[in-house]
């Protein structure tokens, strides 16, 4: 009496497409420990937010405000990375 009988395939796997990151451009921040880049950043972030309105505003918009001018001025002075294509053989690498 046999409880057991031994199974013999072929198998194929199809490899799927491998998933990239999405590209997102990163700021330059180690720039701003230059005195004059820093002292650039310093001021226009300044005068940023004397022109800003604050009033009225709860403290998550105060804070998400606040973030997009540190932000913005970070990305106008310091630049941020560039995205480059690389050719390998016949395929493009991003």
């Amino acid at each position: 009496m046999l409880k057991h009988k031994l199974l013999v395939t072929d198998m194929w796997f199809k490899a799927t497409k491998s998933w990239h990151r999405k590209f997102e451009p990163r700021v330059h921040v180690w720039k701003l420990k230059e005195e004059n880049t820093w002292e650039e950043y310093r001021c226009m972030v300044r005068d940023k937010v004397e022109e800003a309105k604050w009033k009225g505003l709860c403290v998550n918009d105060h804070w998400q405000q606040m973030k997009g001018i540190m932000m913005e001025s970070a990305q106008d002075i310091c630049r941020t990375t560039k995205r480059t294509m690389q050719t390998q053989g016949n395929m493009v690498v991003e």
